[in-house]
């Protein structure tokens, strides 16, 4: 997710957030050892100043136990982008710990563990890093200078007489003491108020190639996720739903007769679901019997007073109002100076999108006449505690909800609804007043995924660029047309300003000195629509990118010494980042196969410029990506080889974008697709050879997880343009209609 509320928070926080953060120590909830802890008070938006007070254990960002052992807290979710890891290696490099000492786990809902720039806890916009980079360091340095002390309070010498070094104190006199044999002691030394952070020339951890903590208990098969959940005792009953056919569908009537006879169903119960629906969840003693019960449930469904939107309809409305300027989102000074002598008008379409994990939505929940517990891979475990006590008809603070490891999410797992925690909630409460007890886990079937929403909105763009002789950009008129992700939100009074929803347009215009006229239709439609990795820079990216390259091409300019042209010069990690690829593709230099071009591409998301230097080719009609070669600008680099895995993911995801069958799309209101059989992702069998490349900073970290999917589908456009001549405006990719 992205927002200028977030920017400006996260811009905020770098500036003024070590003067007004509060450190302690762990209160009676600790076991022994030195636990540390943040204060994040309640209803700040940034850490403030406090008076120290007892956090109890499991608040705590740092464990140093007897055993030596280093736990660090982390305070996002961990669903394969590495902040397991990430975080860890942050704190261990102030700390001085031994990365063989290093552990992690995932944080429970909490106050003290809200994102520090976007108040809340959330794992999204690419934040993790560039908003917690300084905060788990300072926990770090903080721990490193109590142990200190209470080492030179044994030995009887001054702090600065000591040093540090791989999880060990080391005294003037050839002193060796382990953090763990100090971690007592150091529990009764104060926190110290303030800290000097390492200059990274220091730095041992921090822009090395690290190795996951997560990878050998996710490559043997150990890795508990939501869906392998289980509580202590291992009583647990598996709730599957018949969701409505339509969005906000109600049940006129059912019969579950034939699924109360199916061995295992313990109850079958309507429920609430999303947008004010109503389904039938099944409850059984597992899974299976679950849904073949549901299988055999006989339902007439209430549709009445819905939408039931039609793609090729929609398509139609939105291709409509692209022709009337919407609300303004950029207006151009003045049209530069020039004789138009070309022209490009275009329009662009791009479809629904589901975010299709691996691991399915599902959430476990015991619910209690006082007290309600959620096992969840949560994004935005702040807004699904209070959605789920809510729905409990509970305080926030009588609902705990434990973080666990999810399979993907790429946005779906943080929901301003929270609609499947609710409707997880829901089905435990009908459980409960049926007369039942314990806990039931919500389980989604990859069907139930891929046709329950939420999805990335579906856009046109209508543009009008002129031309001069020599290739400048004299007018650029350009209209979107698409959902609101905020609308009807929480967020939508800082998202959408003038009509405009910021995350529709984000990643137009810049970083090209293009005198751009902008605007925004808002439209509506009874399809839920959600964030997607990379957000409005999914569609926007490949617009800009692809219309720079056809003017490119119409000036009769190199496509990369064009671009250099147009990007204003203040915008130098743009050109690094271009150049880096270029340079290391062998672009311009070395000569391709036979068949095969190159294409190029350049984006800002979250504050990462990534450019790719594509080889493509096409064989019977079939475009297909040979080699892709990155140049990442992400300031400095905290572990080389997450951000290679990072930019890696989310070029295959990128690729997904263009292959055939990579659509959602609707008639009469219901979703068409259901499974990878008729909704394609990418596979194995697409991945290119993709070479990673990071530009050396020092400059403070920005984000990675999602800027590496947005350029992928032009620049691979651009080269299909250089073998065929047709320039593709749908994404996916139609050489037919071209």
């Amino acid at each position: 997710m992205r927002t200028e509320w977030f920017n400006g928070a996260a811009a905020a926080a770098a500036t003024g957030m070590a003067s007004r953060r509060g450190f302690l120590k762990a209160g009676a909830g600790a076991t022994g050892g030195l636990v540390l802890g943040f204060f994040l008070p309640a209803g700040g938006r940034l850490a403030q100043a406090a008076s120290p007070k007892p956090v109890e254990a499991p608040n705590a960002f740092l464990r140093v136990a007897p055993d030596n052992t280093v736990t660090v807290v982390v305070n996002r979710l961990e669903f394969g982008q590495g902040v397991h890891t990430a975080l860890p290696m942050v704190l261990a490099e102030e700390l001085d710990a031994d990365w063989s000492q290093m552990r992690a786990e995932l944080a429970p809902a909490a106050d003290v563990y809200k994102d520090p720039a976007f108040g809340m806890q959330i794992t999204g916009g690419s934040g993790t890093i560039a908003h917690s980079f300084t905060q788990y360091r300072e926990v770090g340095a903080r721990a490193r200078s109590m142990l200190v002390a209470a080492a030179a309070g044994q030995w009887n010498v001054r702090p600065d007489q000591c040093s540090t070094a791989r999880g060990m104190v080391l005294g003037p006199a050839g002193q060796q003491a382990s953090f763990g044999a100090l971690a007592e002691a150091a529990m009764k030394m104060p926190a110290p108020a303030s800290v000097v952070l390492k200059d990274p020339k220091q730095f041992r951890y921090i822009g090395k190639p690290v190795k996951r903590l997560d990878a050998r208990a996710k490559s043997s098969g150990r890795q508990q996720f939501g869906l392998d959940f289980k509580p202590e005792g291992g009583k647990l009953a598996v709730a599957v739903v018949a969701h409505p056919p339509v969005f906000g569908a109600k049940v006129a009537k059912f019969d579950a007769a034939k699924a109360k006879a199916v061995r295992g169903v313990i109850a079958v119960l309507e429920v609430p679901v999303d947008r004010g629906g109503r389904g039938v969840a099944v409850i059984a003693d597992g899974y299976w019997p679950a849904k073949q019960a549901r299988e055999l449930l006989d339902i007439e469904w209430n549709t009445e007073g819905l939408g039931k939107l039609s793609s090729d309809a929609q398509l139609a409305e939105f291709t409509a109002l692209s022709k009337t300027p919407g609300a303004l989102a950029r207006k151009s000074e003045a049209p530069l100076a020039g004789t138009a002598t070309k022209t490009i008008s275009a329009v662009y379409e791009f479809p629904y999108l589901a975010h299709a994990p691996m691991e399915p939505i599902n959430c476990t929940v015991e619910l209690k006449d006082d007290h309600c517990t959620l096992w969840v891979g949560s994004q935005f475990q702040t807004g699904d505690q209070a959605a789920a006590a809510a729905a409990a008809g509970l305080k926030p603070t009588q609902v705990t909800l434990h973080t666990l490891m999810a399979g993907g999410g790429f946005g779906r797992r943080a929901v301003p609804t929270s609609d499947f925690v609710v409707e997880a909630v829901n089905i435990a409460k009908a459980y409960k007043a049926a007369g039942h007890s314990g806990p039931v886990k919500m389980v989604w079937s990859r069907e139930d995924d891929i046709k329950g929403g939420y999805y990335r909105p579906s856009h046109v763009h209508r543009a009008d660029l002129k031309l001069a002789a020599k290739g400048d950009i004299v007018s650029w008129d350009h209209v979107i047309v698409g959902q609101s992700i905020a609308a009807g939100t929480p967020f939508e009074g800082f998202m959408i300003k003038n009509g405009v929803d910021a995350t529709m347009v984000e990643g137009m215009g810049a970083p090209y000195d293009v005198p751009l006229n902008l605007s925004a239709h808002i439209a509506k439609a009874n399809v839920p629509v959600l964030w997607w990795r990379s957000v409005g820079s999914t569609h926007t990216a490949f617009v800009m990118e692809t219309l720079i390259d056809e003017a490119a091409h119409l000036a009769g300019q190199d496509p990369v010494a064009y671009r250099k042209k147009l990007i204003d010069p203040k915008h130098t990690r743009h050109l690094a980042a271009l150049d880096l690829a270029v340079a290391k593709s062998g672009y311009g230099k070395k000569a391709l196969p036979k068949g095969r071009a190159w294409g190029v591409a350049v984006h800002e998301s979250f504050g990462t410029v990534v450019a790719y230097v594509v080889e493509a080719s096409v064989k019977d009609g079939m475009p297909k990506l040979h080699k892709v070669t990155a140049g990442v600008h992400c300031n400095l680099a905290v572990n080389p080889l997450s951000i290679e895995a990072q930019i890696q993911g989310a070029a295959l995801m990128g690729l997904g974008m263009t292959l055939p069958g990579a659509a959602i799309t609707l008639k009469d209101g219901v979703v068409e697709q259901q499974n990878f059989g008729d909704y394609t992702v990418a596979r194995m069998t697409d991945m290119p050879q993709v070479a990673v490349h990071i530009a050396p900073s020092s400059d403070p970290p920005t984000g990675i997880g999602e800027p590496g999917l947005p350029p992928l589908a032009p620049a691979f456009a651009n080269a299909v343009f250089r073998i065929t001549g047709k320039r593709l405006r749908k994404l996916p990719f139609d050489l037919a209609s071209a």
